[in-house]
């Protein structure tokens, strides 16, 4: 590097009037997808309370993300705070390798009885995208125990699964994996059904990816793409697909990491199409949004797969934390809530508001190809082809936030995706300022 090149930078000094801390984040902190050269200024946030994020100065910003699609219950839930202070206060973490503790038996016990049909077996690990990696060598290693090496996936055309190497692998080449494209593994692609379209296309596709016998597995975010844009499917092609790899015995993996625990409207998005997949992983809401953790749940088949006196046909895998003891008492706490508060009635309620919503957007006429899955909303702005990089709604998101409203746009996506426990007056005034800045 030459002199005239800066070692450090970031997009600004700490604004006036920011919080003394904001001064070392300038100086220390890389922050996620973000141009560290260009960005503004990140914004402060001192505290968090049910759908709202509190700046120093006091002043809120409703969470219409729900922070990166994690918050079930709304920030600091009473319940889900108190089971991780009286955790913590017990046993905080323990190697979870010849080791196991309560929460965790109790989640994965939990997590087997609630989900599609027999799902049993679990394994923890860190976030939505280690999830999908437990997933990937599950299959891989099942394929290879048989004696039938198989390393070969499908997934389909739009698809993110994370940021680990085979969950980029899995995902669509993008901005997403630019750089690091050349260190990926092949993947088969199956193109994206659109919706009013039959969907033949993917079947079809699939259908000849699986007859050729070296398919490990197909992965899929069930009826909803979310880092592709909110793009959503039918549940009718969703179960097509499933029933295409039970017939060639193919283990079908649908990451519901951000569809899971009540988005689409059912606790889980494969419950539409009325399937059971052989791979379901989860994470973000897992623990209403108040710690990591992930969970890659299977049938027994699968498992069993790896059941010898010969422990190099185990599954490699662990991490330092896994099944680390809070953040299974955060999800133990933020699953009882789905009995004790009336949580179906809310997310039957936001899916409501965002129907009657949506209806004045699309009649406005400056917005197009309008959808709505569950709690999740989401409409196009006409823009240019950048895809996630088009600047086509930021300008928007900016004006939102000095109006009080987080969003975060998807290149010219915008999308509403609030904590179940947003008030509707809120979400109205958020979709009335939609309305003025789309009509101008």
């Amino acid at each position: 590097m030459n002199g005239s090149e800066p070692t450090s930078m970031h997009v600004a000094d700490a604004p006036a009037g920011a919080p003394s801390w904001a001064a070392l984040d300038a100086r220390h902190v890389w922050h996620p997808y973000t141009q560290m050269l260009t960005a503004p200024a990140p914004i402060d946030v001192a505290r968090a309370g049910g759908a709202y994020l509190y700046r120093s100065d006091g002043s809120a910003i409703l969470d219409a993300i729900s922070s990166w699609w994690v918050t079930l219950h709304g920030h600091a839930h009473p319940a889900i705070v108190a089971a991780i202070a009286r955790q913590a206060a017990q046993l905080d973490q323990v190697i979870f390798a010849g080791f196991m503790h309560e929460p965790a038996a109790r989640l994965a016990a939990q997590l087997a009885a609630i989900t599609p049909g027999d799902l049993d077996r679990v394994f923890f690990s860190d976030d939505g995208s280690t999830s999908v990696e437990v997933a990937l060598k599950i299959c891989i290693g099942y394929w290879a125990n048989r004696g039938e090496p198989r390393t070969r996936f499908l997934a389909l055309e739009g698809a993110y699964h994370g940021d680990t190497f085979g969950a980029m692998s899995v995902s669509e080449r993008s901005a997403f994996t630019r750089g690091v494209t050349p260190l990926l593994f092949d993947v088969e692609r199956l193109p994206f059904p659109v919706p009013g379209t039959d969907g033949s296309a993917m079947l079809d596709a699939a259908r000849a990816a699986l007859a050729g016998g070296a398919i490990a597995g197909v992965i899929v975010e069930p009826l909803l793409l979310g880092a592709a844009g909110m793009r959503m499917w039918d549940a009718g092609l969703l179960r097509s697909l499933a029933a295409l790899c039970s017939s060639h015995g193919v283990p079908f993996i649908a990451d519901e990491v951000l569809t899971g625990f009540g988005r689409t409207g059912r606790m889980f998005a494969c419950e539409h199409a009325d399937i059971v997949p052989d791979v379901l992983c989860l994470s973000k809401g897992l623990t209403g949004g108040h710690l990591p953790l992930g969970a890659t749940l299977c049938r027994p088949y699968l498992y069993d797969a790896f059941l010898d006196r010969d422990r190099s046909r185990m599954l490699f895998h662990g991490h330092s934390f896994t099944a680390n003891p809070i953040s299974c008492a955060a999800a133990l706490a933020s699953l009882d809530l789905f009995e004790s508060e009336p949580v179906g009635r809310r997310i039957a309620a936001i899916g409501a508001l965002h129907a009657e919503r949506l209806a004045d957007l699309e009649a406005g006429g400056s917005v197009c190809n309008v959808r709505r899955c569950g709690t999740v909303a989401a409409f196009d702005l006409p823009a240019d082809s950048r895809g996630y990089l088009s600047d086509a709604a930021r300008g928007i998101a900016a004006r939102a936030l000095d109006h009080g409203f987080l969003l975060r746009p998807l290149g010219e996506v915008l999308y509403i995706l609030p904590p179940y426990s947003t008030p509707p007056d809120a979400l109205h005034e958020l979709y009335d300022f939609l309305l003025r800045e789309l009509r101008g």
